[in-house]
């Protein structure tokens, strides 16, 4: 269950760089996205804390930030138009990889 715990708390990390990017605007600030983005940042680090109970601390925080990265990288190309390039890509599976690699070594 600690892993469940885990994932969500990594979908909750794209929350906050959202709400941040969008919380901004030439407008002033937007409270309500500002607001989503704290609320994001205390369900993920809450469900974190749930996480490490049982999952090793560097794993949970590494898997933690990897889902963050890869979920913000692919809102960037999706609503904002950010580069996607192979290389790019290519990093993020780098990412991907070592998410997998310590799921893999978490088994006992």
């Amino acid at each position: 269950m600690a892993w469940v715990y885990l994932i969500i708390a990594g979908i909750f990390e794209w929350g906050w760089p959202l709400g941040l990017k969008l919380g901004w605007t030439d407008d002033g600030a937007q409270y309500g996205w500002i607001s989503f983005s704290i609320v994001s940042m205390a369900v993920s680090g809450a469900l974190l804390l749930i996480a490490q109970k049982t999952i090793p601390m560097g794993t949970a925080y590494a898997v933690w930030t990897g889902i963050g990265a890869v979920g913000t990288f692919i809102i960037g190309i999706i609503m904002f138009s950010e580069a996607a390039t192979f290389i790019r890509f290519f990093c993020v599976g780098l990412i991907i990889a070592g998410i997998l690699g310590l799921k893999l070594a978490s088994i006992q």
